[in-house]
């Protein structure tokens, strides 16, 4: 699922996320951000963690430290969202066999899964955090601990 890897000489977990996540996660950036016309759910400032993970999604995902991870949390969440909302409105307007509501249904489910993933990557980066220093998570922590290989 995710492994902590040297990579230009830093520690850093990564998230896997496979071709299919991928595009569903670009395209749920690209409605969520207003940057798809057929978008269902476009909002007038997105934030500024969702129009940064549009760069990033070209594949897996780098996540050096806890701080990185929240962001990436709050980041996905209303991508995710959107994807639902869409999936929901496209069963109500045909019907749930329809092709757009089944490709819809497979979008928001490839990202739900990503989101998922990143959540227990969280929880378990932060338990490692408490176990290695033996101090509960701060702010500090959250964005000075690097995982060690």
């Amino acid at each position: 699922m995710f492994v902590a890897s040297r990579r230009w000489e830093e520690r850093v977990m990564i998230l896997y996320i496979n071709y299919e996540e991928v595009r569903a996660l670009q395209l749920g950036a690209r409605s969520f951000l207003g940057d798809d016309t057929h978008g269902m759910c476009a909002v007038a400032a997105a934030p500024a963690e969702a129009s940064a993970l549009e760069e990033r999604l070209a594949g897996d995902l780098d996540v050096d430290t806890l701080a990185d991870q929240r962001a990436l949390v709050l980041a996905l969440s209303p991508i995710v969202e959107c994807l639902r909302v869409e999936m929901e409105t496209l069963v109500g307007d045909t019907h749930p066999a329809h092709e757009s509501a089944v490709a819809a249904y497979f979008d928001y489910a490839h990202s739900l899964s990503v989101l998922q993933r990143l959540r227990e990557m969280g929880s378990e980066m932060e338990a490692m955090i408490e176990v290695m220093t033996d101090l509960p998570v701060d702010g500090v922590a959250e964005a000075s601990f690097h995982f060690p290989n």
